[in-house]
């Protein structure tokens, strides 16, 4: 059965490569620094929004020790528009401190390390490995990966931790990075939530017929 699943996997992949070979995330950032704010402002909120907000953001706090130094009250009102904004104030700038004391301000390059910052779980981890530091250390399982590797038929787990363990068992490592990337960019564009389209959809002759969409 897991023979199968790779195989199915594999086929997903290389129909989504031909659509989406340059892929990537699309919060806008210029280094790791900034893909970890970035990361945790996008919990619960839309990149669109966040790259708003991010885009004054980054003009006024420019580096971690910027955020570690920043007031919480007055950075908890400028990213209040992407919503649960003191926790993340509060986040960001414990974080930053951590990683200023720490770790000589460089943000580390390992799971295990960097889920033990504040504000950063395994999700916000994997996207500042790999889309930071191209390091594929797991499988970036956001809402759309959730959605739509359930709606295909690559897992039938629910929770996003235990989704990505099975993703990164029939999907190669080498493609850990990209693969989050298709699946999110083609939820986007594509098998949106309420209206897919299947009609047009790129994948749609290997995608499961028997399946709801959920």
């Amino acid at each position: 059965m897991k023979k199968n699943m790779k195989k199915f996997a594999e086929e997903i992949i290389s129909s989504l490569k031909k659509v989406y070979p340059d892929a990537s995330c699309e919060l806008v950032f210029e280094n790791p620094e900034q893909l970890l704010v970035a990361t945790i402002l996008s919990a619960q909120c839309t990149d669109e929004r966040v790259n708003i907000v991010t885009k004054k953001l980054f003009q006024k706090y420019k580096t971690l020790k910027d955020f570690s130094q920043a007031e919480f009250k007055i950075l908890a009102e400028e990213i209040r528009s992407t919503g649960f904004y003191q926790n993340k104030a509060k986040n960001i700038i414990a974080c930053s401190t951590e990683i200023m004391e720490k770790h000589s301000g460089v943000i580390p390059k390992d799971m295990e390390t960097l889920i033990t910052l504040p504000g950063v779980g395994r999700k916000t981890a994997n996207v500042i490995l790999g889309s930071g530091y191209e390091i594929p250390s797991g499988i970036v399982v956001d809402t759309h990966v959730k959605r739509l590797s359930f709606r295909i038929g690559l897992t039938e787990q629910t929770d996003p931790e235990k989704i990505e363990f099975e993703l990164m068992e029939i999907v190669s490592k080498e493609d850990w990075i990209l693969f989050s990337h298709m699946l999110t960019w083609h939820g986007r564009r594509r098998c949106k939530a309420r209206k897919p389209d299947c009609a047009t959809c790129e994948i749609e002759k290997i995608c499961p017929k028997n399946l709801q969409v959920q």
